[in-house]
């Protein structure tokens, strides 16, 4: 192992780095990027901007045992072993100009437990327009078998407005 190590330091190499890109082929990169930025910086008055995504997959899980506090010159101990409880997604929703939070946790990450957490942020935000930066998630779309998002938004008033990021341009 030191052979291979002393191999890799004369080379310069360390595989153990690893930096990523994503490229995005949108055609419309720039127009949907700069239409985001514009309402991050010059927020429209009275109108709030809502970051709205999902994170999918989360494990539930709890442990056999409890964490053993730490005592003086002795670490906390945690047992290795837990009992899983299967996953979760959780939805949440970030308004920009206050760094308020809406979240709901759900068993699954269907269409209909998207437009049950945007009844949720509508609720909670009642202003005659308010604008929401999605993903292009096919939840989060109209598709070509049926008009989701639209006939949601004019159950609550068409006051909502969609701005979607560029592909592979999550923010």
């Amino acid at each position: 192992s030191s052979e291979v190590g002393r191999i890799l330091e004369e080379a310069e190499l360390k595989p153990y780095r690893v930096r990523s890109w994503c490229h995005s082929t949108d055609p419309d990169f720039r127009k949907k990027m700069r239409e985001i930025v514009r309402l991050y910086v010059k927020r429209p008055r009275g109108e709030p901007v809502l970051c709205v995504d999902e994170k999918t997959g989360m494990q539930a899980l709890s442990r056999c045992r409890d964490l053993q506090q730490a005592q003086p010159g002795q670490s906390g101990r945690q047992e290795f072993e837990y009992q899983r409880h299967g996953t979760r997604c959780l939805f949440a929703c970030f308004n920009i100009g206050t760094g308020r939070v809406v979240g709901r946790c759900t068993k699954t990450r269907k269409r209909s437990d998207f437009f049950s957490f945007m009844a949720q942020v509508a609720s909670r935000y009642r202003q005659r327009r308010v604008h929401v930066v999605l993903d292009n998630l096919n939840t989060h779309r109209d598709t070509s078998r049926g008009k989701f998002v639209t006939e949601w938004n004019q159950q609550h008033g068409n006051r909502f407005v969609f701005h979607y990021t560029p592909t592979h341009g999550s923010w």
